[in-house]
């Protein structure tokens, strides 16, 4: 850059202020988009059902029911931003909770039975990590199996039966996971500290930089002595950490474990992660991204039948948004390969 062209931005700070708007629009892009998409949505659920989304109940109804997915979405975009995936994560929730289960009818201790089902969790997470990454078998193959294993160990530990969670209503632990204060539910306090520990987690650490590494070139990352197994096997595990509190969140909800726990929260979950523009093919994602695009997910359900179609239109829209979202980072990557 010339003497000049330096003279004439000091000269004009508006022309300094415009260059630094549109690096700082194009650097954040991502987040931007999903916010607009955020905003066209609500705006057309407000216009054809006003009734529904103006009104508060709407909005507590969302804050008790779309953390329960998003709980999971937001470390599972740690995998996806590593160039993998885990599909095992409905069936931790209910391997976690049939530990909690065993633990407190042994026990009758709220807080060992809490421990039994987050370690319950992190070994799951870890067993997927070790497959992936010692076996060499594709993550999707591989978590496509522990989740038939997951769930089949919990109907035959369980016999196909529940287990009442109503002895915990009234402790602390109920209170600290899905109380209300102010109105506002605990599990909606728990999503909004489990992102900025995501966000700080990948933004502020070197692990989390390195999964942006791994997923963009793995090879590369070896040469620059990266651990790419561990850093595999630590994002799998997280995942595993989660799906486990977030099957006692929603098992706590409606004070009972059910054996078919966190079945309808595949779909949901995967749809937050790839709306949010994290990309399939690994390298990139943002936890903000993920955060906004698993209220708007969780708005379509209520928003359909609020503007008057059948609840079945539900699944269709979330594998349309998987499929344009997947769509639209296959073709912009082929157009920044060029």
């Amino acid at each position: 850059m010339s003497v000049h062209s330096e003279i004439e931005k000091v000269a004009d700070p508006r022309r300094v202020a415009s260059s630094g708007l549109a690096s700082w629009a194009r650097r954040n892009g991502l987040q931007l988009g999903i916010v607009a998409v955020l905003l066209v949505i609500w705006g057309i659920f407000i216009i054809f059902a006003p009734t529904t989304f103006l009104s508060h109940e709407i909005y507590q109804a969302f804050m008790s029911s779309t953390p329960f997915f998003a709980m999971m979405a937001l470390p599972l975009t740690l995998i996806v931003i590593a160039a993998e995936m885990d599909l095992s994560f409905p069936s931790v929730m209910a391997l976690s909770m049939t530990a909690f289960a065993i633990t407190y009818n042994l026990t009758i201790n709220m807080w060992l039975a809490l421990l039994a089902c987050l370690v319950t969790g992190i070994i799951a997470g870890l067993v997927n990590g070790l497959i992936v990454v010692k076996i060499g078998i594709p993550a999707l193959v591989a978590t496509i199996g522990t989740q038939f294993f997951y769930r089949g160990l919990v109907l035959v530990i369980n016999g196909g039966n529940g287990f009442s969670l109503v002895p915990i209503k009234d402790t602390a632990l109920y209170n600290l996971l899905v109380g209300r204060q102010l109105g506002i539910p605990a599990q909606m306090v728990w999503t909004i500290l489990i992102a900025i520990a995501v966000w700080i987690f990948l933004n502020r650490t070197r692990p989390g930089a390195h999964l942006y590494l791994v997923g963009d070139n793995i090879d590369s990352s070896r040469l620059m002595g990266i651990n790419v197994d561990q850093r595999k096997i630590m994002a799998f595990a997280l995942v595993g950490l989660a799906a486990a509190f977030a099957g006692l969140v929603a098992s706590l909800e409606i004070n009972y474990f059910w054996p078919t726990l966190g079945e309808g929260y595949l779909l949901q979950t995967l749809a937050s992660v790839f709306l949010g523009g994290t990309s399939v093919f690994g390298g990139t994602g943002t936890v903000f991204g993920t955060f906004i695009a698993a209220f708007i997910i969780g708005a379509i359900n209520a928003g359909i039948v609020a503007v008057g179609l059948g609840g079945f239109w539900t699944q269709v829209i979330y594998g349309f948004i998987i499929i344009v979202s997947v769509s639209l980072q296959t073709v912009l990557g082929r157009r920044l390969r060029k």
